[in-house]
Formats: structure tokens, C-alpha cells, sequence
């Protein structure tokens, strides 16, 4: 798949071999109570401390996090500890349509039709992931192409769906979906047509293939809940299909991922690049391997 790819969940290891030594003993030097290790070879520990404390700035990935004796830091095992428990948290807790509903309603797009796989409960969705690429039913699909063009059809599709993270639909599917919208608008014009949302719940990605299907939508774009990791546990991935039908393989696909603003890419962001890419589908015919994205071309061009 091509797009913007995230990097979640990169301070793993550091986290994990924290906590698996953190019984080791703890506190023997005030330096290492810091977080920074007692002074080697003339080293001032303080300068050591600074330059960590920079470049933590620039990642969110477990890095320099000093040690205690032989293991790391209690504060530092405890911080891995509730990052690892608000991602299960992210992965378990279901997603609350009734709350997200008039969020998305509120963009303007008509209120959400409503669609779930035929995964019973978040614990089977969890364990058969086979179950969330298959729609329950689609009867809640018939909307009859009102409000979206004076010919009745709309050309673009977008399905919310709850994901590996339905803690990342609530706090950011509304606010990305609007982005998404302008920025469609602005790049395609009278031209874009969109469907009135669907709420996707305990879906995987190809159960949009079936919703897409069922609209008739000529592009299908899919806002999903991304696998949490230690360092986010609330990001969103755009995965984008031209001519969505059952059967589509990722190859098909074009995704864009780690859109969890501010520290992820921001929804302005995500939208500019998916926009290009509904642009270019429409050139193409098609999405996945072949289709590039293209929104950063004028800014390498004037540099």
C-alpha cells in the first residue's frame, strides 16, 4: 500500500525490557534517580541528561530513559505500564455510536447510516477477524441517493468504522471527516459527490467493500481505528478503494495512516493527500500499487 505510513507502537522493545528487569534495585544515586546514569569516563551526567531530554522532543519512542542500578527507572517502568493498559483499554472498549452519531451528523453530509459486521461482541470481533470483514446486514444501507446531487448518485462513499481503536473514531472521525469533505470539495469541485456516512461497527477494512458495493459509490473511503501502540493509542488510518467490491485485496488499496493531531499528522494533512488520491483514482481507474501519491509534488517542485 502506498501513503503516508504511521510508526506506532515503535518504543516496544525499550518498554518491555524495562519492565521485565525493573525488579532490580532502584534509587542507589541521585543521578540515577534522574533518569541519567552515574558519570563514566569524565561524562557529566548532566550534559548527558540535556541531550536526551531534546531529542525525546522530537519522537514520542521510549528513548534515553536512564536507569536505576540495573533497571530502568520506577517512573519509568510505571509510564510503560499505563501506556501498554491504555492500549488494551483503545483495542476493547466499544465504540458508542449513539455518542459519535451527531458529531458526524453535524458536518453536513446527512445524518449516518449504520452498518455491523458479523462479529457479535468486541471479544469475538478480537478473536475472529474474519467475522468483521463480513456485513451482519446492509438493509440500513437503503438511503435512495437523497441529498447528495440533483442526479441522485453519489461518486464518493466514507464509512467510519470502529477498528482496532474506537477511542480514535470518537475523538477524531468527526473532525477528520470534515476535513475530508472540504478538502474534496476543493479539489474536485461541483464534480464530487458524496454519500451520506456510515458507521461501521466492529469492522475490519473490507467490510467497506461490501457497503461500498451497496451505495454504488465510484471511490470508497475508509476512516478506521489503527492498531494502538505504546506511544499512540488513538490514531486513525484512510484507506481509500476505486470501484469497491468484494473480493479487493490490500494491493488494491491505497491507505493513509498515524492522523492523530497534534502530535500525528494533522487532519488537514491526511485530507490534502487523500483528496489527491481520489483525484488520481478517477485518472487511473484504479487504487493500490499503481496509484502514487502526488500531493507533495508542487512543494518539491519549487524547492
Amino acid at each position: 500500500m502506498t501513503g503516508v505510513s504511521a510508526v506506532t507502537g515503535v518504543s516496544g522493545t525499550a518498554g518491555t525490557t524495562g519492565a521485565a528487569g525493573a525488579g532490580g534495585g532502584s534509587g542507589r544515586t541521585a543521578s540515577a534517580a534522574e533518569g541519567v546514569g552515574a558519570p563514566e569516563g569524565g561524562v557529566d551526567p548532566a550534559v548527558v541528561g540535556d541531550l536526551w531530554s531534546s531529542l525525546r522532543t522530537t519522537t514520542q519512542a521510549r528513548i534515553g530513559l536512564g536507569r536505576a542500578g540495573d533497571a530502568l527507572p520506577t517512573r519509568r517502568v510505571l509510564e510503560f505500564q499505563a501506556a501498554h493498559a491504555a492500549a488494551r483499554d483503545a483495542v476493547h472498549e466499544p465504540l458508542d455510536v449513539d455518542v459519535l452519531a451527531p458529531a458526524v451528523a453535524a458536518v453536513g453530509l446527512g445524518e449516518p447510516l449504520r452498518v455491523t459486521s458479523r462479529a457479535t461482541s468486541r471479544a469475538e470481533y478480537l478473536r475472529r477477524p474474519d467475522l468483521g470483514r463480513q456485513p451482519a446486514d446492509l438493509a440500513g444501507l437503503a438511503w435512495g441517493g437523497a441529498g447528495v446531487g440533483a442526479g441522485g448518485e453519489a461518486q464518493v462513499g466514507i464509512v467510519l468504522a470502529d477498528g482496532l481503536s474506537p477511542r480514535a473514531l470518537v475523538d477524531h472521525g468527526p473532525g477528520l471527516l470534515a476535513a475530508i469533505v472540504a478538502a474534496l470539495r476543493a479539489a474536485l469541485g461541483d464534480d464530487c459527490t458524496i454519500a451520506p456516512p456510515v458507521i461501521a461497527t466492529q469492522a475490519r477494512v473490507a467490510l467497506a467493500d461490501h457497503v461500498g458495493e451497496a451505495l454504488g459509490v465510484e471511490t470508497l473511503l475508509v476512516v478506521i481505528g489503527e492498531r494502538p501502540g505504546l506511544s499512540v493509542a488513538d490514531s486513525l488510518g484512510i484507506y481509500l478503494t476505486h470501484h469497491p467490491r468484494p473480493g479487493r485485496s490490500d494491493a488494491e488499496r491505497n491507505c493513509v495512516s498515524n492522523v492523530h493531531p497534534p502530535d500525528g499528522l494533522s487532519y488537514e494533512r491526511a485530507a490534502a493527500v487523500v483528496a489527491g488520491l481520489v483525484r488520481g483514482a478517477r485518472e487511473l481507474g484504479a487504487s493500490g500499487v499503481r496509484l502514487k501519491d502526488s500531493s507533495l509534488a508542487p512543494e518539491l517542485a519549487a524547492d
